[in-house]
């Protein structure tokens, strides 16, 4: 299956909403306010948002009046455009180093941060490259033995300790273990706890600054796990992280569970985050960088 289906088959229920009042729109014959203000519906019901879908209608109205265009039909390849003008240019998806790359991995609980670790140390291994992860989330025992049930699959080892133990003692250890043997990607994994929000982004800095002793310009990756189906919400966890922890790139995961999938439209713009990574589904295998323009072709693709 190519990128392509991969983005349509995920995005099938946010598809399904949007296309529908969509085509509801577009088969007006005459453009008028009636067909903009039904475009906006169609962009508000797959929770695209107030702010980004009115920066979307304003660069549609204005390029319809450029092309003197008349028919509502002709509208859908500019919104298509402006979607993608909106997601701006694909980030590359991790930039590996020569020598070890270390990527800390954050998010809330729940959010899918442990299967988006287990995907990417599959994905990285598939690719030849020596993986090992940290289990820094030690605040759950539960979160360090699903960790090491995606590291089995995933085929990598994992650095863990009991629960209750400093993370900070866990990365340090992970780190000098991955220069001992060499690894190539260490993929870290920490608390995901809102709860003291004080307490966790301290923690994280913390983390930071180990592995930055560590490993001089590392970590060359802080990945933001969030959920796709809390759409608009996640836009909040994604300011305090951004805010934080210098959050240089997005993994999207349970897109293909919700019908908010618009919400991806406006990370960028508010957040000036890149999603880099989107889960298509629940295996392994599932996990693929972002496309711009395969998720726009797919969001319109019954169009």
């Amino acid at each position: 299956m190519g990128l392509f289906d991969r983005f349509k088959e995920t995005l099938s229920k946010t598809r399904q909403t949007f296309t529908s009042r969509l085509g509801a729109a577009l088969r007006r014959r005459k453009i008028d306010e009636d067909v903009y203000e039904e475009l906006e519906d169609a962009l508000l019901s797959a929770d695209v948002g107030l702010e980004t879908t009115t920066r979307l209608l304003e660069a549609v109205q204005k390029e319809a009046r450029r092309q003197r265009l008349e028919t509502a039909d002709q509208l859908t390849p500019l919104l298509r455009e402006a979607v993608v003008s909106e997601l701006g240019e694909d980030a590359c998806a991790f930039a590996l180093d020569d020598g070890l790359t270390v990527i800390l991995v954050v998010g809330v609980n729940g959010a899918g941060k442990t299967t988006t670790i287990g995907k990417l140390a599959h994905r990285f291994r598939g690719q030849g490259k020596k993986v090992l992860v940290a289990a820094g989330d030690t605040f759950r025992a539960a979160a360090i033995e699903q960790l090491q049930v995606w590291a089995d699959r995933a085929g990598v080892d994992v650095v863990r300790q009991s629960q209750g133990s400093d993370p900070a003692a866990v990365i340090y250890d992970a780190l000098q273990a991955a220069k001992a043997r060499g690894v190539q990607v260490l993929l870290c994994d920490t608390a995901g706890r809102l709860q003291n929000k004080a307490h966790l982004m301290a923690e994280l800095e913390k983390l930071k600054r180990v592995i930055a002793r560590e490993v001089p310009g590392a970590p060359h990756e802080v990945l933001l796990v969030l959920d796709a189906t809390t759409g608009q919400n996640a836009l909040s966890q994604a300011q305090l992280f951004r805010d934080s922890a210098e959050v240089t790139g997005i993994a999207l995961t349970k897109l293909d569970s919700t019908a908010k999938g618009g919400f991806v439209i406006a990370i960028r713009h508010e957040l000036g985050i890149p999603v880099k990574w989107v889960a298509t589904g629940e295996t392994i295998e599932d996990l693929q960088p972002f496309s711009a323009q395969e998720y726009a072709q797919a969001l319109f693709a019954d169009v």
